[in-house]
């Protein structure tokens, strides 16, 4: 497969929710602020520091608000700027002007697989990024989980998956990949001979999860067009790139960064309390809450 530029990410975001209703019954998941950013900011921000200069989002009929904040808002913009709210100002212009950003919508929901099936035309025959919603990275000393995928695709030429590890009794909640047995892992880098959707802890050939960055090749839009449905009766995108590694190489690259699973509740509170620890004007007064809180819990124990 040849180097190509890695130049386009596709954002699947057409899914309900349902984990977070009743506050995503009109509300887009990805439209869930930690503290005063939606979610897919945060993965759209990452994306462009990464690189990428056109980014795909896969919606369903529910998600206007999401286009809305992303394209222009020139009533808001000219009353910011009457007020002389010129930073606020500039912040709103700079998210319209983050990236090109376009959308479809997946008519129905058939998984994941079947979602970024729907990029097809607008990939090409080009290499892309994939980023999952559901995971939230930071990197505040290294260089963007997805960023760092894009160097391994450029000095492997193969498809990545971006994978950590995680505890054996969460192994069903995640793909979990296993890596080559005649190929040895190099640093964080590794081959890979198989791939598990969700397998149960004793089916688990390793502890390595596939947390949501992907660079792929364009040959696996032909696998997702013929595959057939997988577990929870989806087409799932892990059972392609299984698929994918009968003729080609497929490598696992453990990234650096403090991943938040913000799809589960608790993932989206813990990130929202370390987000607001990071913020100066929110630090000190979060500290002390917390703080507070803590003392009257061991109190009344």
């Amino acid at each position: 497969m040849s180097k190509k530029i890695v130049r386009k990410a596709v954002i699947p975001a057409a899914g309900l929710g349902t984990r977070f209703l009743p506050a995503t019954k009109a509300l887009p998941k990805e439209m869930l602020p930690i503290v005063d950013i939606p979610t897919v900011q945060y993965i759209i921000e990452e994306a462009v520091k990464s690189g990428i200069e056109e980014i795909l989002i896969i919606t369903n009929s529910n998600k206007h608000c999401m286009e809305n904040h992303f394209d222009k808002s020139y009533e808001l913009e000219e009353r910011l700027r009457e007020g002389g709210k010129i930073e606020e100002l500039q912040m709103i212009e700079d998210i319209a002007n983050l990236a090109n950003i376009y959308y479809v919508r997946q008519k129905e929901p058939r998984g994941l697989g079947h979602a970024i099936m729907c990029a097809k035309s607008f990939i090409g025959n080009e290499p892309f990024a994939i980023l999952l919603g559901d995971d939230v990275v930071v990197n505040r000393n290294t260089k963007p989980a997805l960023k760092q995928l894009i160097d391994v695709y450029y000095e492997v030429g193969a498809s990545v998956v971006g994978v950590q590890r995680v505890p054996k009794d969460q192994v069903n909640k995640y793909g979990i990949v296993e890596p080559s047995h005649s190929k040895k892992a190099e640093g964080r880098l590794v081959k890979l001979c198989n791939m598990f959707e969700k397998p149960s802890a004793e089916e688990a050939p390793s502890d390595l999860a596939v947390l949501g960055r992907y660079v792929l090749a364009p040959e696996i839009f032909e696998l997702l067009e013929t595959q057939t449905v997988g577990t929870g009766g989806e087409i799932q995108l892990t059972d392609a790139i299984k698929r994918l590694m009968d003729t080609q190489a497929v490598y696992a690259y453990d990234f650096e960064g403090k991943r938040y699973d913000v799809g589960d509740k608790f993932g989206f509170i813990k990130a929202t309390i370390d987000f607001s620890l990071a913020r100066e004007e929110l630090h000190d007064s979060v500290l002390a809450y917390m703080k507070e809180v803590v003392k009257e819990s061991e109190m009344k124990e």
